[in-house]
């Protein structure tokens, strides 16, 4: 089973890319479940969110403590102590940043790959704000490979219409292709 966590801030689209992530890959034929973590936070308060990815059904309701990848919205949130725990020996690390590799690594001690991408300008380019989810689904899907990018599009086009679809798949392609992958060694 592959587990990820995902760190950001309400209003950011955290547990919107969470599902979008789990549709697509439900849409490819596999089993997946998303939910998100918080209380009575509002916007800009850190939000937790959670994606489970499964060949088979998954039977699992807890929250994930030792994730495969850790997603990162925000780079803010670079000063939470929290946010590399628990990443497996060999986890990935998919952030948006501005930050160098070298950097990017203290934070994710056990992490093997890192991807970093600048999703605030790439939303601010694209959308017109810095709501960063889509952009860094496509990250996710460059470091990845969990679903291929057309399946976010799919689940895109029918979450979102018109130019609104049509501006966040640009957003995926964008962070897609701007990704710059590293691995640790």
């Amino acid at each position: 089973m592959l587990e990820i966590r995902w760190h950001g801030r309400g209003g950011q689209g955290v547990v919107t890319a969470a599902e979008i992530l789990a549709t697509a890959v439900i849409n490819e034929g596999k089993y997946a479940q998303a939910f998100a973590a918080f209380g009575p936070e509002r916007r800009g308060a850190p939000v937790l969110a959670f994606t489970r990815i499964n060949d088979s059904e998954i039977l699992l309701r807890t929250q994930i403590y030792e994730p495969d990848i850790v997603v990162v919205l925000d780079q803010s949130l670079f000063n939470d102590s929290e946010i590399g725990k628990g990443l497996k020996k060999g986890g990935i690390a998919v952030v948006n940043s501005s930050k160098n590799s070298e950097e990017i690594f203290t934070l994710f001690p056990n992490a093997s790959k890192i991807a970093i991408v600048d999703a605030t300008n790439i939303a601010i380019e694209i959308l017109g704000v810095a709501v960063t989810n889509t952009s860094i689904l496509g990250a996710l899907v460059r470091a990845t490979n969990i679903v291929k990018i057309e399946s976010i599009e799919k689940v895109l086009k029918e979450r979102f219409k018109g130019s609104v679809a049509e501006k966040n798949i640009k957003a995926v392609r964008e962070s897609f292709n701007r990704t710059l992958i590293y691995n640790r060694g």
